[in-house]
């Protein structure tokens, strides 16, 4: 009798191994659905900039800007880049860093038409703390 026993448990010896084949599958799969998607998404803010009756400014470089936004949050935009939002002490450090590797580049700030004065007055004072030697505003051409 014991000799039937042992050869049941033997037939029924249960299989301790998982397929991660098909998982591996299902990740590369998203991975390239992710890779695919992730340039597609640009986020941007708008800053409705004031009007002014002003000659656009001829530049050789393209500009660093510097937006603020209504509520007093921060952007900035480096050689063609995307506007990325930035807290005041990591706008200060990489504009420092940017205008040393590249010193005759253009700054500007591009303060929208509801952001607080002082918000605007503030961020040109750090961007002077930062090195730059000068530091222009942006505005639009007036509707005519």
């Amino acid at each position: 009798m014991s000799a039937t026993i042992t050869r049941h448990r033997q037939r029924k010896k249960l299989k301790a191994d998982i397929n991660v084949v098909p998982y591996i599958d299902v990740m590369l799969v998203l991975l390239i659905i992710f890779m695919v998607t992730a340039p597609l998404l640009n986020l941007g803010v708008d800053v409705e900039l004031p009007q002014a009756n002003a000659k656009p400014v001829q530049q050789q470089k393209e500009p660093v800007i510097v937006s603020v936004t209504a509520d007093g949050a921060y952007t900035l935009k480096l050689e063609g880049g995307a506007n990325e939002p930035i807290d005041a002490t990591t706008l200060q450090a990489k504009v420092a860093a940017f205008v040393r590797a590249n010193p005759d580049v253009p700054v500007f700030v591009a303060g929208a038409r509801d952001a607080d004065y002082s918000t605007v007055f503030d961020t040109m004072v750090l961007l002077q703390q930062a090195g730059v030697p000068r530091v222009g505003l942006m505005g639009q051409p007036a509707d005519k």
